[in-house]
């Protein structure tokens, strides 16, 4: 199994050459695996988040688990490792499978900080597997599905970024990030500027790989946030308001006032 096979002379839809061999598609290949480290990353800062924190970040309640969305974005990777590699005939379940899980999560996570609400499971689990059949059997109706979708996460990612000043960043750093890797993937396109079958250093959809797992990574810093809410008895604990506070910084305490003794009228 070679990792460089000889080129055949077709070009796939990332302008690289395909190959013979295990791999059809080398660079593609190799650059999937950014998607992969990008999930690792996404558990680690999640988890140096909270290890510093000990409390929840400012900007909302403690988030949660990052593992099922670090896992989708890693299976983005791996199912792209499949498509561009030996590609067989459930190739685009497992590319896209994951990509739109992904999708659905972050919509569902938007969702749930503007209605107040704990995101739940089911959430974003539910419509992927149910929209699995379509994918594996009617590719073309997958992929309007999952563009769909796509437009739904983006909106309303906006509209969280409008609203939680505090998770703007990260948010609109990613819709940069995804924006850059799109109009590098359609340049790079056969028939477009930017397509190089020669070329043994630049292939667009690499970079789009790159770019995008970037993004992934970038926008889990707004995953899992909160609107702070203030309860009767003040700020809950792990909100915004609750947090204002620094550690060490003490606050100084006064003294309830007693009641003046009432005088007896004898």
């Amino acid at each position: 199994m070679g990792t460089v096979p000889a080129p055949v002379g077709e070009v796939g839809p990332g302008c690289e050459p395909l190959a013979e061999g295990f791999l059809r598609e080398p660079v593609s290949t190799w650059s999937s695996l950014a998607f992969v480290v990008a999930g690792v990353v996404i558990v680690v800062l999640a988890r140096r988040r909270r290890r510093r924190l000990g409390v929840p970040g400012e900007g909302g309640l403690v988030e949660p688990p990052s593992t099922a969305y670090a896992a989708l974005v890693a299976g983005i990777g791996l199912g792209s490792v499949v498509q561009h590699g030996p590609n067989p005939i459930w190739a685009d379940l497992a590319h896209d499978l994951p990509l739109l899980g992904a999708l659905v999560l972050i919509a569902a996570d938007a969702v749930a900080d503007l209605s107040g609400r704990a995101r739940s499971w089911w959430w974003w689990a539910l419509p992927t597997a149910a929209l699995a059949p379509v994918i594996h059997l009617w590719p073309t109706a997958g992929d309007m599905a999952q563009g769909g979708v796509a437009v739904i996460a983006v909106v309303i990612s906006l509209v969280r970024a409008g609203r939680r000043p505090l998770l703007r960043p990260p948010i609109l750093w990613t819709l940069v990030l995804l924006a850059t890797g799109g109009l590098i993937e359609i340049l790079s396109s056969p028939g477009w500027p930017l397509c190089d079958p020669a070329t043994r250093w630049w292939f667009g959809h690499a970079v789009w790989h790159v770019l995008v797992a970037a993004g992934l990574a970038v926008l889990s810093g707004a995953l899992g946030r909160r609107q702070a809410r203030t309860g009767p008895a003040g700020p809950v604990r792990g909100t915004v308001s609750a947090m204002r506070r620094r550690p060490g910084r003490r606050t100084p305490v006064t003294a309830p006032r007693r009641p003046a003794p009432r005088q007896s009228s004898s």
